[in-house]
């Protein structure tokens, strides 16, 4: 393995501290110049269970998770029994001196037994730990201890000192041993990044585009986004509704963008089913709306803190009639923020409810990114200028795109009239069937208008190759470092990764599936779901398909693997 990159599983029960190590070590990583990609596997029990978070970091970008392990951090002896055979060729273990671990592992040595008791509260050993793991990847002492005081800054002055002084005594000790473990090379990659989830830069994505209400009722993995806008809300001036359901989420969403304020709501699979009335609400009174879908393993409740990619179909066919839609599946940090603020320019553009559609593996991955350009993003401007309309003012006016003007109710002298029913232009309910006809290709019309502004695929790698890989939303990361592994085998390889997953433009991409000599899919969930839908857009079938849905995300290793059967 190369010193320029190592993966660290840090494992343990639910309430051991678990994710306060990750986060100081993380921060602590980054503001060293290293990247990061954090990938947390979470049982959904408040207390208990064994859950890790993984950090797979590197001197250059790093974009996807590992399985192979460098450091093994065990705050419990199930971490060390479980995870210990995963140690790559020059890993370690750091467990507790007291533990045996009967575990076959090929050199004895390369378990770091750290006498944690030494050094005070078992409380606080996973303070201990983190000096440990700081000392061995060679982590600045004095920037770690640094990280934690800002960390704990809400402790009393005896807990802050007591939590500084338990990390530099296993730093010491740590320093003191006679280890081979190799250091970090020096790195300045990442300075002066930002560090935060797919949920961080949605919701950040939401605040630049001009969001002025966000309601949600909390379901794992989307929850975060709602958090995340609640702690900025008094700044950013926003409204944030946590409802009763997901019912009443969805529908107030609907009334706030109808009186002229940029709404978002945020759910997963369970809860947007009960928003999917709401969503044919949204498009026959055509009222922009932009819906979050984080996707994790169903049916019904199940596996709540886990991923996969099973909701596509779901979301593309959800809501009764025929109305148009787009949906985005970001595969980067970046793209949940740009493609977020894209689905407020569409919906706002188109009048229609457009979807963000990620999931858990991404929702709550930290990973480090520069910062975002934000000069050209200009909030959406909610309505059409009254100035504008031509009198008297239809509000369903039939026009040649199939937009029709939208004025916001109060904000003029004009009546503005909607309704749920078929209605006449001027929104009047009616039952006239030549113009139920002419209303459903008016809407229906906007489709042309969303797929021109369709973001194609991206492709790379080898033109006309032996092996192109197809994939969309999270698994871009794992699905580049497999292609790049097997081009360094002397396999002619590309890959091809939708950011966007409707409509889909033939134009755009066929080229790359006729002309490669073998397409396999890479999706997360058991059907291969994108490959039907290409399929049945453009007739190409896609042979071969890489699908995982255990609940873990897609690795390279995985793909790998997979494709050597």
């Amino acid at each position: 393995m190369s010193s320029k990159t190592k993966n660290i599983l840090i494992g343990g029960e639910a309430g051991q501290g678990l994710l306060t190590v990750g986060q100081i070590l993380i921060r602590s990583i980054t503001k060293s110049g290293y990247s990061v990609l954090v990938t947390q596997s979470i049982q959904s029990r408040i207390r208990g269970g064994h859950n890790t978070f993984a950090i797979h970091l590197g001197t250059k970008k790093v974009i996807a998770p590992r399985e192979s392990v460098d450091i093994l951090v065990a705050l419990n002896e199930e971490t060390a029994k479980l995870h210990v055979q995963e140690l790559s060729s020059d890993g370690c273990a750091i467990i507790d001196e007291n533990w045996k671990i009967e575990e076959k592992i090929d050199d004895e040595t390369r378990l770091l037994k750290v006498p944690f008791q030494k050094w005070g509260s078992d409380k606080l050993s996973n303070i201990s730990a983190l000096g440990v793991v700081s000392s061995l990847l060679g982590l600045d002492q004095s920037l770690v201890a640094e990280v934690i005081t800002d960390f704990f800054s809400s402790l009393d002055n005896v807990k802050l000192k007591q939590n500084v002084s338990m990390f530099e005594s296993a730093y010491s000790w740590t320093r003191e041993q006679s280890l081979s473990f190799e250091k970090l090379p020096a790195s300045n990659y990442a300075l002066n990044h930002l560090l935060m989830t797919g949920n961080d830069a949605i919701a950040l994505g939401a605040l630049t585009s001009g969001l002025k209400f966000y309601s949600f009722y909390p379901m794992t993995p989307a929850t975060s986004i709602g958090a995340t806008l609640a702690a900025k809300a008094e700044d950013a001036g926003i409204i944030v509704e946590q409802a009763e359901d997901e019912i009443s989420a969805i529908n107030m969403a609907i009334g706030a963008s109808f009186a002229g304020a940029p709404s978002m709501v945020g759910t997963s699979g369970g809860g947007f089913a009960l928003m999917v009335e709401g969503v044919s609400l949204a498009a026959m009174t055509e009222t922009p709306l932009v819906i979050v879908v984080a996707q994790r393993p169903g049916p019904a409740t199940g596996l709540p803190t886990r991923t996969e990619q099973a909701d596509l179909e779901f979301v593309l066919h959800s809501g009764h009639g025929e109305f148009p839609r787009a949906i985005f599946a970001p595969g980067t940090i970046d793209e949940c923020f740009y493609l977020t603020h894209k689905a407020f320019e569409l919906a706002e553009q188109y009048q229609s409810p457009i979807f963000i559609l990620t999931d858990h593996f991404q929702a709550d991955s930290f990973q480090d990114t520069s910062p975002f350009n934000i000069d050209k993003l200009q909030p959406v401007k909610a309505g059409t200028d009254p100035e504008t309309v031509s009198l008297p003012y239809n509000r369903y006016a039939i026009t040649e795109n199939g937009v029709s003007p939208r004025l916001i109710p109060g904000f003029s002298k004009n009546l503005v009239v909607a309704d749920s029913d078929e209605h006449t232009e001027d929104g009047h309910i009616t039952e006239n069937l030549t113009v139920r006809r002419l209303m459903v290709q008016k809407r229906i019309k906007k489709i042309d208008g969303l797929i021109n502004e369709v973001i194609p695929p991206e492709a790379q790698g080898d033109e006309k190759p032996d092996l192109l890989l197809v994939s969309w939303g999270s698994s871009k990361g794992a699905v580049r470092e497999a292609a790049t592994s097997l081009s360094y085998s002397g396999k002619r390889t590309a890959t091809l990764h939708f950011s966007q997953v409707w409509p889909l433009a033939p134009d755009t991409f066929m080229n790359y599936l006729e002309e490669a000599h073998e397409v396999v899919c890479v999706e997360g969930n058991a059907t291969g779901q994108l490959a039907r839908l290409i399929r049945r857009e453009t007739g190409f079938k896609i042979k071969r398909k890489v699908i995982r849905y255990d609940g873990l995300p897609i690795t390279m290793e995985y793909i790998l693997n997979m494709l050597s059967k």
